[in-house]
């Protein structure tokens, strides 16, 4: 690899994101260009060094051993970048954090908390934009699905920060119509006669929504789904009984708490981001925001 004189920083901006994010896809949308942009200016900077940085794969990009050399140099200058950058907001009375920033959240929590607060942030700060990625699934922070990710499993590896966002509860709920066409409940033995509305066993995605066993066993499910919202429906429906989270259900006066005692559950919600968001400010002001917001709905998310 040869020494160049000078490099770009922008190519060397878009080097770093598609070294994190493994596609020239994802790398676009993290620097909001076209992916010809990136494609680009990644053989720009290759031609500049003189060695390929990135080895291109089926799946995406993969750095060569002359990018992985150059990787540590590249981080080492967007710290220094965002320091300069930050003194620069503040000599300047910056109007606040801008840029995109990334959410990873689960459906239920991402579509009915998150959402209404992230939006009122967004308007405080006209110069951020949120992406607010709220799917039944989960979100690797490793392949850069996102700059924060909110999980029901606390991460155990990589070079990521983590904290304990929030505790919420779920109970099990039934149609008020189903329920009043039913023997009355007052057991765990009297849900034998119930049907269920659940997950789907093989795509479940974390250990933490496994509920109904604990409770009792169902000998029939009338509909199974990934999505809890999908769920949700299904049991306003009357097609049976569910495990819903509190701050989904409570607020429908067509659902009612069965078992309130025996049925119940608490699960966490942890949040975290890559080690290097600590040094970007639109991360910070995300994360810190987030963790107000886990303050402030904490009596709706535990009733």
């Amino acid at each position: 690899m040869k020494k160049p004189s000078t490099l770009d920083w922008d190519n060397l901006r878009y080097f770093l994101e598609l070294a994190r994010t493994g596609t020239l896809a994802a790398a676009a949308r993290r620097t909001g260009v076209e992916h010809t942009t990136v494609a680009r200016r990644i053989q720009q900077l290759e031609k500049r060094i003189g060695s390929p940085l990135f080895v291109r794969e089926a799946a995406g990009h993969r750095l060569t051993e002359a990018g992985r050399q150059l990787l540590p140099s590249v981080e080492a200058m967007e710290t220094a970048v965002l320091g300069v950058e930050r003194v620069a907001a503040l000599d300047a009375g910056s109007s606040g954090p801008a840029g995109l920033v990334r959410v990873g959240a689960t459906e239920g929590f991402g579509t009915l908390i998150l959402a209404p607060h992230l939006a009122l942030l967004t308007q405080k700060h006209p110069h951020l934009s949120i992406d607010l990625l709220a799917v039944p699934r989960m979100l690797h922070l490793s392949r850069r699905e996102a700059d924060i990710v909110i999980s029901l499993e606390r991460p155990q590896r990589g070079s990521v920060i983590v904290t304990r966002l929030t505790d919420y509860t779920l109970m099990l709920y039934g149609q008020r119509e189903y329920l009043a066409r039913h023997a009355l409940i007052t057991r765990k033995e009297d849900l034998r006669e119930h049907e269920f509305v659940n997950y789907v066993d093989d795509l479940l995605f974390s250990k933490e929504l496994q509920f109904l066993e604990d409770v009792f066993p169902p000998e029939r499910f009338t509909l199974r789904s990934t999505s809890i919202m999908a769920q949700y429906q299904a049991v306003r429906a009357g097609a049976g009984l569910a495990v819903l989270p509190a701050f989904l259900a409570d607020k429908d006066p067509t659902l009612a708490r069965v078992l309130p005692r025996q049925a119940r559950f608490t699960r966490t919600f942890w949040m975290s981001m890559p080690a290097e968001g600590k040094h970007q400010a639109r991360i910070q002001a995300v994360w810190a925001f987030l963790k107000e917001v886990g303050q402030i709905e904490a009596a709706r998310l535990n009733p």
